[in-house]
């Protein structure tokens, strides 16, 4: 296949995703009467924003965007999300993991250091009573991890929050049930098909804007089973363990506590197209220390109520 034709190929493959997520995004305003948006900065939520906005504007959106802070959030992604809800002109919530804490809904060993990751989800769900949302917007994917793969796109919350995977409805076509009672409520993921190379791919052909440490920089990191810790006042090494400064990137952005980024010299969005079309590690696989603690990690938390 030549580049021309591959180009033209790519390009109507993106063209279908990018048209079946628009169309879930107008399906959950249509048939929810009080959605939100899910956006914390990073490059899955930056897409959702940029299909936001082909399937609504020149109006607003019709919903607010939601972001839940555990208050160990790299600066860099906190600033450009600031920015880029700044320059949208969309209104913003955000839910606190440290309000959570000092309110006593959640409780952890050591506030001040332990990972905030997995108490997001008792932040979302009182964010969720407290705006009395119906449905909450995504960004995840199915190649992202086993347990995000057993979601539906319209996938149904008890009236706990919590996600029952043999409990799912099914979905035909594109037909989406979207009825809940009071209470219940459902997580919606219009780009549940995509994979991480056609996100590199949609950020290319729409030249998104990112935060900065998605592309390689250097930074002091920590060694540590398989992964590069990076260092911080919340991740410092531990007694006899090394401190290195290498060029890296971070496939994916979260809490400091548990995201780690990887070696890589792909410093523009080329390079890491080149870069993720040959990976055969999923990024939270790569980078995600809370997820490597057991196969079953991330089911255990969406059952909890996480996104």
């Amino acid at each position: 296949m030549n580049a021309l034709v591959e180009q033209h190929v790519n390009s109507r493959h993106l063209d279908a995703l990018e048209s079946e997520a628009i169309h879930i995004l107008r399906e959950v305003a249509a048939e929810c009467s009080n959605p939100a948006l899910l956006f914390s900065g990073g490059k899955d939520s930056v897409v959702l924003l940029r299909l936001a906005e082909k399937a609504f504007r020149p109006g607003k959106f019709p919903f607010p965007l939601v972001h839940i802070d555990t208050g160990h959030n790299f600066p860099e992604v906190i600033e450009f999300r600031d920015r880029r809800v700044a320059e949208l002109g969309e209104r913003l919530i955000v839910g606190s993991v440290e309000e959570s804490i000092k309110k006593g809904t959640v409780r952890l060993r050591n506030p001040a250091t332990d990972s905030r990751n997995a108490a997001q989800a008792v932040t979302l769900l009182e964010t969720i009573a407290e705006y009395g949302f119906d449905a909450c917007i995504g960004g995840a994917r199915r190649d992202e991890e086993k347990a995000r793969a057993k979601e539906r796109i319209f996938s149904f919350r008890d009236e706990f929050g919590q996600w029952d995977p043999k409990a799912q409805r099914p979905e035909l076509w594109d037909l989406y049930n979207t009825r809940v009672h009071p209470g219940e409520n459902m997580r919606v993921f219009p780009i549940s098909n995509w994979t991480e190379l056609d996100v590199w791919q949609y950020i290319a052909r729409e030249k998104l804007a990112l935060p900065s440490i998605y592309f390689a920089h250097e930074r002091q990191v920590i060694p540590r089973n398989g992964l590069l810790v990076p260092l911080t006042d919340l991740t410092p090494a531990r007694e006899g363990e090394s401190i290195e400064t290498q060029v890296v990137r971070f496939r994916t952005v979260g809490d400091i506590s548990c995201t780690c980024p990887v070696s890589s010299d792909a410093a523009d969005v080329d390079a890491i197209i080149a870069e993720t079309a040959v990976t055969q590690i999923t990024e939270r696989g790569a980078t995600r220390m809370d997820d490597q603690t057991s196969e079953a990690s991330m089911e255990k938390r969406k059952k909890q109520g996480y996104f």
